[in-house]
């Protein structure tokens, strides 16, 4: 981003540039101690880095010694792509770090920042309700099935209702099995019939491009989340 000054005189011409040297001379004062100064840093980034390290932000120096300082092990200027970036490793709050998403067009980046985030905040939910349950649309075809017999046991119209309430359970595989590339005609035909063999830890396996059980490959999902999404549907 550019910048463009307007002055009437010579004198603020000079002022401008006594100032640039200042500038320039104290930065000089920083090299000479082996203190690194960074130039344009955001404040979020500065609160994240003051968090990792330990340290506290100081808006003045004049009382150094109340100043709580922040450690880390290296800083180091790296290239990822064509950016330079501070690299700071070795911090306090080791389990603290930065995730750089690289994509070859905006698109590609909002939905790789999307997926990541869900992903993040399964994991967090994760972290306060260690329980799980498996993955694959295994639950959505469990319960779909539990729908579907009480749909055959109810008369009248109300059937029609709890029949729909089924479908929109088994609309979850489906998804799941048309996001992978997969016929999901076929993989939801195939998951339903492995359930109505009796209890059964069948899902789809996107990475195989077939149905799996569930519990041998350790495909499982948040207890939580699901326990949100189910609350929403109801």
């Amino acid at each position: 981003m550019g910048h463009r000054v307007r002055v009437d005189s010579m004198a603020k011409v000079a002022e401008i540039e006594g100032a640039e040297k200042e500038k320039m001379r104290e930065k000089e004062l920083f090299a000479d101690a082996g203190v690194l100064a960074i130039e344009h840093a955001d404040f979020d980034g500065i609160e994240r880095l003051a968090l990792v390290t330990g340290g506290e932000i100081a808006s003045t120096f004049d009382n150094p010694e109340s100043v709580k300082l922040g450690h880390c092990k290296l800083i180091e200027e790296i290239m990822i792509g064509e950016d330079k970036l501070i690299h700071f490793s070795g911090v306090e709050m080791g389990q603290a770090c930065t995730i750089v998403l690289r994509g070859a067009s905006p698109h590609m980046l909002d939905e790789a920042e999307r997926s990541l985030h869900d992903a993040l905040c399964v994991l967090s939910q994760t972290v306060n309700d260690s329980r799980v349950l498996l993955g694959g649309g295994w639950p959505e075809m469990v319960m779909a099935k539990a729908v579907d017999e009480l749909a055959r046991r109810t008369p009248g119209k109300r059937s029609h209702a709890i029949e729909a309430f089924s479908r929109a359970l088994v609309a979850i595989p489906t998804t799941i099995a048309d996001n992978a590339g997969l016929d999901s005609a076929e993989m939801v035909a195939q998951l339903r019939a492995e359930h109505q063999k009796g209890e059964s830890s069948a899902g789809i396996d996107v990475i195989s491009g077939s149905v799996g059980n569930m519990a041998e490959l350790g495909i499982s999902e948040s207890f939580k989340v699901k326990q949100a999404c189910t609350a929403l549907g109801n």
